[in-house]
């Protein structure tokens, strides 16, 4: 009982002493793993990832060279946005690659390090490279962003896991489970409350920012947003999500728009 009273009094200058300032979102974040901890775990869980996947090679595959070309210009938008803001270095190690895989699902995701996966599914939704762009946009934002650490973060501290000193993620069998389970295939939603909304309306946010300085109309979010709306299916309560409601995330897209459109400067393919 002691140690717990030592832990719980610990617990603010534990969480005080580990937060830090985002210069993009202008957001503090608790971060007890660093950036570059989830870069080299990204990698090898990247690669096996791929390797027990059908990669849609893009060899003479229109829908591989695609998700090649959105995710090559939404990423060179970011590095743009990072470069005006001075802040170039926190993408220095940033080794982009975007793979189109064979499935059903319809997700899209990105690691740290800039390792994007686009799933096939999502391709009658997204129906143009404009909502392509906008999907990439979002996904990257979490990672670029930093929101994958918190998340992390979050999940350590309230598990009680190493939260003081350097983590080896690759080796800790409970740090790796919970980096599966916030970046990639294995990640579900649902688990931290409210704070990941808000990590949604950031992604959303400057998703269309990346999306419209890559050349792409944001506007094509709405439709994007309204056709995953009415593919129906069960979903839970908006306070039990941490993903926002259809219909207040189209309403906060709607309201982001006008500034989204002051960076859209269209390029032809």
């Amino acid at each position: 009982m002691r140690y717990k009273i030592v832990g719980l009094l610990a617990l603010p200058f534990i969480i005080n002493s580990s937060c830090t300032h985002n210069a993009i979102t202008g957001r503090n974040q608790l971060t007890l793993v660093s950036e570059e901890q989830v870069e080299t775990t990204a990698v090898t869980e990247y690669k096996s990832f791929l390797s027990k996947s059908k990669v849609v090679s893009s060899t003479g595959s229109k829908d591989a060279e695609m998700v090649n070309r959105v995710g090559t210009r939404i990423a060179n938008a970011i590095n743009e946005y990072y470069k005006t803001k001075g802040l170039t270095n926190e993408l220095a190690n940033y080794k982009w690659e975007f793979n189109l895989v064979d499935s059903k699902e319809v997700n899209a995701w990105c690691m740290p390090g800039g390792k994007v996966v686009v799933y096939t599914g999502i391709l009658p939704v997204t129906q143009n490279e404009a909502a392509l762009a906008v999907v990439l946009g979002h996904e990257i934002t979490h990672a670029v962003a930093g929101h994958g650490r918190e998340r992390m973060s979050q999940s350590m501290l309230a598990q009680g896991i190493q939260i003081a000193g350097n983590v080896a993620l690759g080796r800790d069998p409970k740090t790796l489970n919970i980096f599966n389970n916030v970046y990639g295939p294995a990640a579900q939603v649902g688990v931290l409350l409210p704070n990941s909304r808000n990590q949604e309306y950031e992604a959303d946010h400057y998703g269309l920012i990346f999306a419209a300085m890559a050349g792409y109309n944001p506007q094509e979010a709405i439709p994007f947003w309204q056709r995953m709306a009415k593919m129906g299916g069960e979903k839970p309560p908006v306070f039990l999500s941490s993903h926002p409601a259809d219909e207040d995330r189209i309403k906060k897209l709607q309201e982001l728009m006008p500034e989204a459109l002051t960076y859209y400067k269209p390029v032809s393919k």
